[in-house]
């Protein structure tokens, strides 16, 4: 009873004070105890995210700056191009040990690949120096001089240029190539050769199809979504089923039908061909045209979607409202209804882009040799030529400039108060 007594003077009796410190202390530990528990029901997809997402999408692009094939194909010369070395008869002796070694390890192939991606007829040069390599070694002293008869370009100026970015392990050939420049022999960056560039225009190209297909999507979706909000329960749910309904095919089905609809056997053509809008078949597949059709297509529901569920959290009063107050229809939904439903149109516009931007499999079946993305290109330096690193530096790429435009739509749809946009 004592502790619970109020002083003379209306204030808190010591005991009273020290049973709030315990409270709060008893309180901060329950918080804590709970922010702990938070942590650990999310530990395990943390882990999974980190270990089947993050981790091998570091991987991927680490690639585009590191390059330790040439230096574990050939340690020696790796080794002496890092010291600074000059292209002297203790370099090519050395050169002649590497080959060596590798060949008998069969060894060879990475750092020959290596070469090969900085300077064509580098494989031809490597599978010919080692076959003399077999038959001998050179003199003491004349190394250089061995690999200059075996063949001219060992010693030609820019070969050894080439050499010595190959050396590298961390390098910026990939990322500087991934946007047609180079280093000359001096090490200064120049723009590649006309005729050898070519990922400037794929990117460009990426870029034009997927704001193509977003904005067109964008034109399509926005009154389907208006319909399908002031549509009937049963038609809506018409509707509803006709815009998931792509969902539950097959992506690769979906591009192959679209190859078959607007081949010129197709049935667009036949019946543009019966109603005698044209004279002979038009060419629908197989160009850009096509391509434009089938992403949009495959990527529109993505749009749909999102700005549907935004209208129907807009109450039908607002317009109302604003005829009452004498706006003309159109000017009452311009004005009143088209604003609140930007979040959702940006969402979904958003979402369509960055899908469109990394499709490989609809451009590969429906478009032409000059409609294809940069993913085809990624696809094709890792399949085929085993080029990880300019796999790697076009990913990165298209990475940078995902997150670019992203960050631009963050900003653009920030409220005025400076905070970030829904």
């Amino acid at each position: 009873m004592t502790d619970l007594t109020l002083t003379t003077a209306g204030g808190i009796t010591p005991g009273d004070a020290g049973e709030s410190r315990r409270l709060k202390r008893a309180l901060r530990r329950t918080r804590r105890r709970e922010s702990w528990n938070a942590v650990l029901l999310l530990l395990p997809l943390a882990l999974v995210t980190a270990i089947f997402f993050l981790l091998p999408i570091a991987s991927l692009l680490t690639g585009a700056v590191h390059s330790p094939d040439y230096a574990s194909s050939f340690p020696r010369t790796a080794a002496l191009v890092a010291q600074g070395t000059t292209f002297d008869e203790g370099f090519y002796a050395a050169l002649f040990t590497d080959i060596s070694e590798a060949d008998a390890a069969q060894n060879s192939g990475a750092g020959a690949r290596r070469l090969n991606q900085d300077m064509a007829g580098f494989t031809t040069m490597l599978k010919k120096t080692t076959r003399q390599a077999r038959e001998g070694a050179p003199a003491a002293g004349e190394a250089r001089a061995w690999f200059e008869n075996v063949d001219p370009r060992w010693v030609d100026p820019e070969y050894q240029a080439a050499i010595a970015r190959a050396a590298a392990t961390n390098t910026d050939f990939f990322l500087l190539k991934s946007v047609d420049l180079q280093r000359d022999k001096a090490g200064n960056i120049t723009a590649v050769p006309d005729d050898q560039a070519l990922f400037r225009r794929v990117l460009l190209r990426t870029l034009t199809i997927s704001l193509g297909v977003t904005f067109i999507s964008c034109v399509l979706g926005y009154p389907l979504a208006w319909a399908l909000v002031n549509a009937s329960p049963g038609w809506r749910r018409i509707m509803l089923t006709g815009v998931l309904f792509p969902f539950w095919t097959s992506l690769l089905v979906r591009s192959a039908a679209w190859v078959i609809v607007l081949q010129k056997e197709g049935p667009i053509n036949k019946l543009l061909l019966t109603l005698g809008v044209i004279s002979e078949p038009l060419t629908l597949v197989f160009n850009r045209f096509g391509v434009m059709v089938a992403l949009t297509h495959v990527l529109l529901p993505f749009l749909v979607l999102p700005l549907y569920s935004v209208m129907r959290g807009i109450p039908r009063d607002y317009l109302r409202a604003a005829k009452s107050l004498g706006a003309r229809p159109t000017r009452a939904f311009l004005t009143s209804y088209v604003p609140l439903t930007l979040p959702g149109l940006g969402a979904g516009a958003i979402l369509v882009f960055i899908m469109a931007i990394g499709y490989y499999i609809t451009p590969a079946l429906v478009g032409g040799p000059n409609d294809q993305m940069i993913s085809y290109f990624i696809a094709f330096y890792t399949n085929n030529t085993i080029n990880w690193g300019l796999a790697s530096a076009l990913a990165l790429n298209l990475l940078a400039v995902t997150l670019v435009l992203y960050a631009l739509y963050r900003r653009l749809t920030a409220p005025a108060g400076g905070m970030g946009g829904a």
